[in-house]
């Protein structure tokens, strides 16, 4: 089986690849056109992260392939519906970034309530302003998780240890899949919780969080987005953090990568990460042990 990786993967995940007798070619970097080029050459299966987008051109351009496995959470750069008209199985691997991405929101929050960026900031430049960085603590605050997927049930279980109550809305549950959450609707979760954290995938019809929703935030509330970019209209969210409505927000992910919205970017009460929620050694090797498994799951059923 011929497999073309087009984002990086563990490298030892490939070793494996070809250990087991499969054809591995590593081209990553390629934009759409350097793509559905390749594609031509015949491969029977792609592996692709965020980076690359499978788009319908890029699909009908493809000779021979059966198989897309998306190396991480969601299928939002896969058209995957085309590919199913073709026949080709579109698969991720859901599980192996979970706890990464949690504790990634979790260090958001942190860093938000103890305002470390400011804070080494200010140690480096040669002040000593104790009295500057009053924070507050995580513990008997209210964690609202938007999404009780994989990922916010993590999250949950780690705020529960640190003391938070916690609340959760998710438009396909109902039961609270961790026992200590209460399910609420979206309106009342954002009334309620001193911090909001986000794990849904973006919404066809718009951002799930847009100048409506911040407003019915609590004043000085927090907003953690660890999803997509997509989720959220950056210019309401920079409208509230310019009004003080909210305290602060920790993006790892932006509408536009790398982001180019200056207000954001620059804002004091804004944490960034560079879309790194799954960048920890422990996720990739658990990513790379699953692109190895559904790999070869499919070459032994071909």
């Amino acid at each position: 089986m011929r497999v073309l990786i087009c984002d990086p993967v563990e490298e030892k995940a490939l070793a494996r690849l070809r250990a087991a007798g499969l054809e591995v070619v590593v081209r990553t970097g390629m934009g759409p056109d350097e793509l559905a080029t390749e594609l031509g050459k015949g491969y029977e299966a792609i592996v692709v992260r965020s980076a690359t987008k499978v788009r319908k051109p890029t699909l009908d351009a493809a000779r021979g392939l059966k198989l897309i496995v998306r190396a991480g959470v969601g299928l939002d750069n896969v058209d995957a519906e085309h590919a199913q008209t073709k026949g080709i199985q579109v698969l991720n691997t859901p599980r192996a970034s979970s706890d990464a991405v949690a504790e990634l929101a979790l260090a958001h929050m942190f860093a938000l309530a103890r305002s470390l960026p400011q804070a080494t900031q200010s140690v480096r430049d040669g002040r000593w302003e104790k009295k500057a960085f009053v924070g507050i603590e995580l513990q008997g605050k209210t964690l609202g998780v938007v999404g009780i997927g994989r990922i916010g049930q993590a999250l949950a279980r780690r705020a529960l240890a640190l003391g938070m109550k916690v609340v959760a809305s998710d438009k396909f549950v109902k039961e609270p899949p961790v026992p200590e959450v209460r399910m609420l609707p979206l309106d009342e979760l954002l009334r309620t919780s001193d911090f909001v954290s986000l794990h849904v995938p973006p919404d066809p019809a718009g951002p799930v969080i847009g100048a409506r929703e911040l407003g019915l935030m609590k004043d000085g509330a927090y907003l953690v987005n660890c999803a997509r970019g997509e989720v959220v209209d950056e210019g309401a969210l920079v409208a509230a953090l310019d009004s003080g409505k909210l305290a602060g927000a920790g993006l790892d992910v932006f509408a536009v990568e790398p982001p180019t919205n200056a207000a954001l970017l620059r804002h004091p009460k804004v944490t960034l990460t560079p879309h790194v929620g799954a960048q920890t050694v422990e996720a990739q090797e658990r990513i790379g042990d699953e692109v190895v498994a559904l790999l070869l799951e499919h070459a032994r059923k071909g």
